[in-house]
């Protein structure tokens, strides 16, 4: 029975818990994260704009976190003015609601604080011409609350899927996305804890604050809302003639006896920890559809003569069948240890460099300006400082950006398809 009932939550997960609609990015586009302390954690975030950096690099995207520990919708409503509106970002995502809930049972008066303080929040950004994909909290796991208050856990999830429908509900009134954060979460925490047991965290150790595992989900429910299709490109090897060709900023340098030389300017994403630790990425893949929906790095192998090959990618060899080549196989999935590993991460460290400086920025800096607002206001000698540092600080921002970019050099390696 909880085999049964673990194969019919997989195949719920596997299926996309936020529907991409049109790819709400265009070239060239500002993305702002904004959320709570889970945002200000720098994880989620950090996926998101390492998976745009290295995965679609054409779509050339600067991002920007402004999470803030503690946080309340109003609260954001409240600095957005003075913290957000200046960097002039195109589109921004919301993750709100966690604090919002006050940790007890829901009640109306909290979804109307709630939704006052994301209506402010969206109708600023509506008026700055912005995109926003709204987001539902996460969720709190059970076992941690489980050992703190029994079935607390599920009278404050009930609170956190209320307020995850009042985002829906604005984003929809509104026409934006809306990135069901809540609902990955949930179904995956489900699948997850039914096949490595309850103690496994999805909510991180706190039962608010996700780990790496969490985390990833957290930025796939985004990812999918903010519509990327995932294809990352198609390596192709003509098994009778040697031949290879690749799409999607992959190149094919030479060919030959079944080993295939390979530039690549895209990467697809990589991750790291073992089948069971929540402080990687990897134990969370079987339980979400991140590789399927968002990638997809898929070689084809037509006119195998034989039943099967082995394919080496990297340091790892694996069998396949003729049929399943001749679909095409993820390597992105299949081949977690990959030549991509070393280059992503260095990615992924530039960009968490620089988004700990855009905590400190904000928090530390461009916040307190507001301060300054009104005994100072008419002052032009101090908002003439206050824009010369705030111009220095976003310069900085800028340039820590611009290093991250370039980070995403091009990958050489060699693909090798050998009939069994």
């Amino acid at each position: 029975m909880r085999i049964c009932l673990y194969l019919s939550v997989l195949l719920v997960t596997l299926s996309s818990t936020a529907s991409a609609e049109d790819l709400v990015l265009k070239k060239g586009d500002r993305l702002a994260i904004i959320g709570d302390s889970i945002t200000e954690q720098k994880l989620y975030s950090k996926f998101i704009e390492t998976y745009l950096l290295a995965c679609h690099p054409e779509l050339d995207i600067q991002c920007f976190q402004f999470g803030w520990g503690g946080e309340r919708a109003p609260g954001f409503a409240s600095r957005m003015e003075n913290d957000l509106v200046p960097w002039k970002p195109t589109v921004v995502t919301t993750c709100y609601g966690m604090n919002d809930g006050s940790y007890r049972a829901y009640d109306d008066g909290i979804g109307k604080t709630y939704a006052d303080g994301m209506k402010q929040i969206i109708d600023r950004m509506k008026k700055a011409g912005a995109t926003i994909v709204v987001g539902s909290p996460g969720v709190v796991d059970s076992f941690t609350w489980a050992r703190q208050t029994p079935d607390f856990d599920q009278v404050y999830n009930d609170n956190l899927k209320h307020l995850g429908q009042i985002a829906a509900d604005l984003a929809k009134e509104n026409n934006f996305p809306h990135a069901d954060v809540f609902g990955a979460m949930e179904k995956t925490m489900i699948a997850a804890k039914a096949a490595l047991g309850e103690e496994y965290p999805v909510a991180g150790g706190d039962g608010v604050h996700p780990g790496p595992n969490g985390h990833l989900i957290m930025a796939y429910a985004f990812l999918k809302a903010l519509g990327l299709d995932g294809d990352l490109g198609t390596v192709t090897v003509d098994a009778a003639s040697g031949k290879a060709e690749a799409t999607g900023g992959h190149k094919v340098l030479g060919s030959k006896d079944g080993t295939v030389e390979l530039e690549s300017t895209r990467y697809p994403f990589c991750f790291d920890g073992d089948a069971k630790n929540p402080n990687g990425t990897a134990s969370i893949l079987p339980y979400t559809s991140f590789n399927q929906d968002l990638n997809r790095f898929t070689l084809k192998v037509t006119n195998l003569k034989t039943a099967e090959a082995d394919v080496t990618f990297g340091a790892t060899t694996k069998t396949f069948t003729r049929d399943q080549l001749n679909a095409g196989i993820n390597l992105a999935a299949e081949f977690l240890d990959n030549p991509f590993v070393g280059p992503f991460q260095r990615v992924m460290n530039e960009v968490a460099q620089k988004e700990n400086y855009e905590t400190t920025m904000i928090k530390g800096f461009i916040t307190n300006f507001r301060q300054l607002g009104g005994q100072f206001a008419n002052d032009a000698e101090v908002q003439d400082a206050m824009n010369v540092l705030r111009r220095k600080m976003t310069e900085a921002d800028d340039a820590a950006y611009a290093k991250a970019k370039a980070a995403v050099e091009p990958v050489r390696y060699s693909l090798v398809v050998k009939a069994k």
